[in-house]
């Protein structure tokens, strides 16, 4: 390539990233804007068709300098800037950095200290010597390192074998994607199938582990797109070309080449922006819709990262790798006032994403999310008014450069309240008893919320606080399908439609099958540290003829938990069960262990084979529950070093060990489940399909726990007049 045309190609490049960060997802029916919406602001009393439309809020946007002064407050608080850039000066100076000839930090994050001293601390204490865990690569080994923040001191910790490789950085990921421009027979290649390289878009794509051509090499796939015409290069792949490259050396290693016959889909009708689309072409379905708060936001947080809402508080920081992470989360109890615990800490631990197409180009499609790619640096800035209400509060991720340079994430994570006209408990008496009773309270809800794209998927993780105790963890699947060229335009053309491996979508575009399993990791901590889990199964019992008119009713046996493996489950439908978190030695006035329950959902299996490879590296999915004693160094499900990995190291490796889980510290972990067969109304871009958990209070409270929580009345709520009708 000349020198010209390589120039037009990185500026075009260039743009088309920023064009994707800052319009992604603005559907045709279009976005609302602050213009549309009333506001109610917090010194306003009322809405009134004098106060209608104010000015557009201040933007949340926080950048590098608003950081550079940044303490902290609480032994969970991430690492604030000064901090990393700390890090970065101390390993710049050590041995093993200073005489490297190449070296890259993977992660730098807090070392959280142990478990038991931060249980102990209390707001106002002393925080405890502020530490970082750093995985590195240096001269092509990787190591695991902290970095004492106070005594400057660094203690390799482990040189990690050969057998799984940290998180890509976004640096060599990018780079990845630029080395196949420089091999003749790539470009070649580009040409023949009548794409102007200018016009080339690629992505890098982790390998997975199929044997030991894999073996002491760290690779990445790289296969491109056409974006002539459309932002949304995703609907147009160059089909079949795919180049494995070594990320250590930056080379070429092989071009497999078997879609030469596949033409590139159309670009016509795959623009998703709302500016793409002719204003007779917008769908006003709706009128502009917000919530408003006279009296402002019934949350606070208090030193960046402690929110404190109605009878919640936890600690909320983002995470680089899990996204956002919830500690320390206690529920006050309406009784005596005090705050209960009810979780150490949640976060999502690991995202498997095996497609379901067995030919060269596909078969290496078995992603994992968060130990491959970040899913924290892959979250994108939240969108106010879109991805998050008028009065959401909004919190940035700090995170380390392959270099050690710090950088933000604006707007990384947002914490508002929803109202959706949801109802809390009610009951109106019936006309047959004579009694005047309507009761009824609405529910309204804490929402932490961040979204990531993982490069054409968009994954949008909520964290719900409820007022009765509940914990509700969402996951939504939006963004691009990955698909798959094909000769085909129409599905009578199809022989064996089975060999599609999925869905024509449109004329020259399959979406593939693939699963989305979402594994989270809860350490709950139910008013205490020690715990037991038990299983309440639903059982028939049938009567004798001469004991009742009913032949079968239902009986719940209680079964405790004495080691992991009494504690992997594969979810039933003719099998019902309830899954406690209890704390034996605590019990209510009647005499029951108080407990959480987890609620099950977003049930999908694998099928896989187990002794499929990518099944081996994800058999954390083997099970949908799983029970673990605690132990710091056992968070990621997938392992602490994932990228062609064996399987060596996952949360199925850990529990086969089958060590006590009774009366211990436990870690309870969960899967949501998705198979995804996709339709046309996947096309160009899904609507959000999504699946939840709820974590719920079993006998914890005494009793109904917000009964004496006040209904709405009408003198509490303004009336926002519209514009129109003024």
């Amino acid at each position: 390539m000349d020198t010209r045309r390589f120039l037009r190609f990185f500026f075009l490049t260039l743009c088309i990233a920023v064009a994707l960060l800052f319009t992604w997802a603005h559907l045709p029916y279009g976005p609302p804007y602050a213009a549309d919406l009333l506001d109610c602001s917090t010194n306003s009393a009322w809405c009134s068709s004098k106060n209608r439309l104010q000015s557009k809020p201040p933007s949340p946007t926080r950048r590098l300098r608003d950081h550079a002064s940044d303490t902290p407050h609480h032994p969970l608080d991430p690492l604030t800037l000064p901090e990393i850039t700390a890090v970065r000066s101390i390993l710049s100076s050590h041995a093993l950095f200073a005489s490297s000839s190449s070296h890259a930090l993977h992660s730098v994050d807090l070392q959280e200290p142990d478990k038991s001293l931060v249980l102990r601390w209390h707001h106002g204490d002393p925080l405890f010597p502020r530490k970082a865990t750093v995985v590195a690569r240096v001269d092509d080994m990787s190591h695991v390192l902290t970095v004492d923040l106070t005594t400057r001191e660094v203690t390799v910790e482990d040189t990690a074998s050969d057998t799984g490789y940290p998180t890509m950085t976004l640096e060599e990921m990018t780079a990845a994607t630029w080395v196949p421009l420089m091999n003749a027979d790539f470009n070649r290649t580009i040409v023949q199938r009548g794409v102007d390289l200018t016009d080339l878009a690629c992505l890098p794509l982790s390998t997975g582990w199929y044997g030991k051509v894999e073996e002491k090499r760290r690779l990445i796939k790289v296969q491109c797109y056409s974006t002539k015409d459309t932002v949304n290069f995703y609907m147009r792949p160059i089909e079949g070309l795919t180049v494995l490259v070594d990320l250590d050396t930056k080379q070429v290693l092989e071009i497999s080449d078997k879609g030469g016959s596949i033409p590139i889909p159309k670009a016509a009708n795959t623009d998703y922006r709302y500016s793409a689309h002719k204003p007779n072409e917008v769908l006003k379905l709706l009128k502009p819709i917000s919530i408003e708060q006279p009296n402002g936001r019934s949350f606070t947080v208090e030193d960046d990262h402690l929110v404190k809402w109605a009878n919640w508080e936890f600690h909320l920081k983002p995470d680089a790798r899990a996204g956002v992470i919830v500690s320390r989360a206690k529920v006050r109890d309406p009784n005596t006032g005090e705050f209960r615990d009810v979780m150490y800490k949640g976060f999502t631990s690991e995202l498997f994403v095996p497609y379901m197409d067995p030919t060269d180009a596909w078969y290496f499609k078995t992603y994992m999310d968060a130990g491959e790619y970040g899913f924290g640096l892959q979250a994108m800035p939240l969108e106010p008014l879109n991805d998050c209400p008028r009065n959401a509060y909004y919190m940035d991720g700090v995170f380390a450069a392959a270099d050690g340079t710090p950088y933000v994430r604006s707007n990384m994570v947002c914490v508002f309240e929803s109202y959706a006209g949801d109802i809390a408990w009610r009951h109106t008496e019936c006309p047959i008893t004579g009694m005047q009773i309507r009761e009824v309270r609405p529910k309204v809800t804490l929402v932490v919320r961040m979204a990531a794209s993982v490069a054409n998927y968009d994954y949008i993780i909520d964290w719900e606080f409820q007022t009765d105790g509940l914990i509700r963890a969402k996951v939504g699947l939006s963004g691009i399908l990955m698909v798959k060229g094909t000769s085909y335009e129409n599905v009578n053309q199809v022989s064996s439609p089975e060999n599609l491996h999925g869905t024509l979508l449109s004329e020259n575009v399959i979406g593939v099958i693939h699963d989305h399993y979402v594994t989270f990791y809860l350490d709950m901590d139910v008013d205490g540290s020690d715990n037991s889990f038990l299983k309440v199964n639903l059982q028939r019992e049938q009567n004798s003829p001469n004991e009742s008119p009913r032949k079968s009713y239902l009986k719940a046996t209680k079964t405790v938990a004495k080691t992991e493996k009494d504690a992997q489950v594969k979810l039933k439908l003719y099998d019902p069960s309830e899954f406690h978190v209890i704390n034996p030695t605590k019990r209510t006035r009647v005499g029951n262990p108080v407990g959480y329950k987890l609620v099950p959902g977003g049930t999908a299996a694998s099928l896989l084979d187990l002794d499929d490879p990518p099944q081996k590296r994800g058999a954390f999915t083997n099970n949908q529950i799983w029970v673990t004693p605690y132990n710091r160094s056992e968070q990621w499900a997938g392992g602490l070093l994932v990228c062609q990995s064996q399987g060596e190291d996952t949360l199925a490796v850990w529990s086969d060990r089958d060590r006590p889980i009774e009366n211990k510290d436990i870690v309870l972990w969960y899967t949501l489940g998705f198979h995804h067969i996709p339709c046309q109304e996947d096309f160009p871009i899904m609507p959000t399909v999504s699946s939840s958990f709820d974590l719920k209070p079993v006998n914890f409270f005494e009793s109904n726990p917000i009964l004496r929580t006040p209904p709405n009345v009408e003198t509490d709520l303004p009336v926002c007049v519209a514009a129109a009708s003024a």
